[in-house]
């Protein structure tokens, strides 16, 4: 048994990976491969029981990997990203709830035939989104800036609540059975805010605390925050049970939007282990269905989830967002999105175990009528969200753009020769008279440091998909590679080379390459050498291939130089680097620093500019 237990963690966190390695290759959110592979490896085949494999220990590990998840996910909540949000996102959280619990209750009652008990604890449980499946969606869709940020906040802060608003209404379907039913729900409910909104910011206070004035050393940032996450959240359940999600939830945004405290390197540890647990719950979760109660449910599911999606949030929705400066399409893109995700299923699996102890046979629709609404939720969203987004007009392009570090003569050349070609350029540096000059050139810039407070306030990176560090000062392009590589990911950083005399030197001297970024055009081409032939006049020029005269042939007769990206028949834009080999063939297009006395040929069919 200990083997075989060993065996199913591992592969369940293989096949967690391969899932999203497929999501990201047909760009689909990850949760529909985890749910499917949970349902083929668990009822379909029987592979995996869960409940055997993990016995008693099941369910507390689904709860301290929601909390990372909470947590991580409230640790990017900064109040001043939702400037003139605020109102609609307390609206969707506090009576939006409520509302959207109340007709889910309801139709559940109605259609699916569960007593009003069971139906309101099923609303409730169904007003959770959550950042398990609001995330990893928006990658996907990317709606503008006020619709994701609406949508992240509400998924992050509405998953404690929603829990909350279940624990209450289970606590009243026990008591109910005796007196003083509604004097143990206050108690319940005001132990359970008081608990866990004073751990929660007692414990992100001392953390930050600890952070900000250096008290722990760099290396002890990640395990202790992690740490710090499990006790809280088992030491504020220990006090008021259920107040854990709370409680990180709340520990989280404090810690957020404390003044300088070190999060990033935070973020990246606790966003790596969200995707983990992320993809683990999910199977193990789906593995514990049962197919023939979900086919016992019958047709009355499919009108819950009509219910759910075509009156209760577009409802929430609405009159969430009244007075507010979200614009039509804007409300009907929120409206559409509203995915539910593991606490609803993690929620419902705890409640209908208890109640089932304690009599209530209804309790066993609740986990089939909860995977059926989460998994009807995420495939018709998942399917429709971007198209919706792109048909409103409100989904950001395809971050095919750069943003270029510095403004200086080659970061002009370069910037003009993508703009010519249709590609966004920013070109951002704080010498005046280059961003002057850059502007003269129609190039959009940024005057200031790109890695400073205010480029991270103010610098648009919408449809800005890597970033080229052509400033002639080396640390200033390490530090934007270091700054960037979250946001637009490490394989989209790119950085020039910085020569040095000798092998001896540059182990001292260089920075290491793991925090460069990576190698732009080629291991000897720096700065130094791109500005030497610019100002010797050197342009930029592009050459498309043909079947005739291809790679090679140009490489002969253009063999001073310099090849600096390759663009493909699909119009993808290709960079050259030292690090990876591009072998550009027929109809592609290269754009090369060319020197003056480079010898034309008549040879190549070739436009030059």
């Amino acid at each position: 048994m200990n083997e075989f237990a060993l065996f199913a963690i591992a592969a369940v966190g293989l096949l967690g990976v391969l899932c999203q390695w497929i999501a990201w290759r047909v760009k689909l959110p990850a949760i529909l491969f985890l749910l499917l592979a949970g349902i083929l490896i668990g009822p379909v085949t029987g592979w995996l029981d869960p409940d055997r494999v993990f016995g008693d220990l099941l369910f507390p590990i689904v709860s301290l990997a929601v909390a990372v998840i909470l947590f991580e996910g409230s640790l990017t909540l900064r109040l001043d990203e939702i400037r003139g949000l605020e109102r609609v996102v307390r609206n969707l959280v506090s009576f939006g709830l409520l509302i959207s619990g109340s007709i889910t209750a309801l139709a559940a009652h109605w259609l699916v035939g569960l007593d009003w008990q069971l139906a309101a604890l099923f609303g409730a449980m169904m007003t959770v989104t959550g950042p398990t499946v609001i995330i990893p969606m928006l990658r996907t869709v990317r709606p503008n800036a006020a619709v994701a940020k609406a949508l992240r906040w509400e998924g992050i802060v509405i998953d404690p609540l929603g829990a909350l608003l279940a624990v209450v209404v289970y606590e009243f379907i026990i008591s109910s059975q005796g007196t003083g039913a509604v004097g143990h729900l206050i108690g319940t409910f005001a132990m359970i805010l008081s608990v866990g909104g004073v751990l929660g910011v007692a414990a992100g206070y001392c953390l930050g605390l600890l952070l900000r004035n250096y008290l722990l050393p760099e290396y002890l940032h990640n395990v202790t925050t992690l740490s710090a996450v499990f006790a809280v959240f088992a030491g504020a359940d220990m006090l008021a049970p259920e107040s854990g999600l709370l409680a990180v939830t709340v520990m989280g945004m404090w810690l957020a939007n404390m003044k300088r405290i070190p999060v990033d390197a935070i973020l990246d540890f606790k966003e790596s282990l969200s995707v983990f647990f992320i993809s683990g719950l999910f199977i193990v979760l789906a593995a514990r269905l049962d197919l023939t109660q979900m086919l016992r449910i019958g047709w009355g599911a499919l009108g819950v989830l009509v219910v759910l999606q075509l009156v209760s949030r577009p409802l929430k929705v609405w009159l969430s967002t009244l007075g507010s400066p979200l614009n039509m399409r804007e409300r009907v893109l929120l409206a559409w999105i509203g995915p539910r995700g593991i606490i609803a299923a993690a929620v419902s699996a705890l409640f209908a175990l208890r109640l089932s102890e304690l009599g209530y046979h209804d309790a066993n629709r609740l986990v089939p009528l909860t995977f059926l609404v989460i998994i009807g939720t995420v495939v018709l969203q998942s399917l429709t969200a971007r198209p919706l987004a792109s048909f409103l007009g409100i989904a950001e392009p395809e971050p095919r753009g750069l943003l270029l570090v510095g403004a200086n003569p080659v970061a002009r050349a370069v910037g003009r020769a993508l703009q010519k070609r249709g590609f966004q350029v920013i070109l951002a540096d704080s010498y005046w008279e280059h961003v002057k000059a850059a502007r003269m050139d129609g190039l959009s810039t940024y005057y200031g440091n790109p890695v400073s407070e205010h480029a991270d306030r103010h610098l648009d990176l919408i449809g800005i998909g890597r970033l080229l560090g052509l400033s002639p000062q080396g640390d200033l392009n390490v530090l934007a590679a270091q700054y960037y590589r979250r946001e637009l990911g490490v394989r989209s950083v790119y950085t020039l080379p910085t020569p040095t005399d000798n092998e001896a030197r540059r182990q001292k001297h260089t920075v290491a390459a793991e925090f460069r970024g990576r190698p732009l055009f080629g291991g000897d081409i720096s700065y130094r050498k791109l500005q030497s032939l610019v100002s010797q006049g050197a342009e930029i020029r592009s050459t498309t291939l043909t079947a005739s005269f291809g790679y090679e042939d140009w490489r002969k007769t253009h063999g001073n130089a310099i090849p600096l990206f390759a663009i493909t028949p699909k119009n993808h834009l290709r960079v050259f680097a030292a690090d990876t080999e591009i072998r550009p063939t027929a109809d592609w297009t290269l754009l090369a620093m060319t020197p003056p006395d480079t010898e034309k040929t008549a040879e190549a069919p070739a436009a030059s500019a």
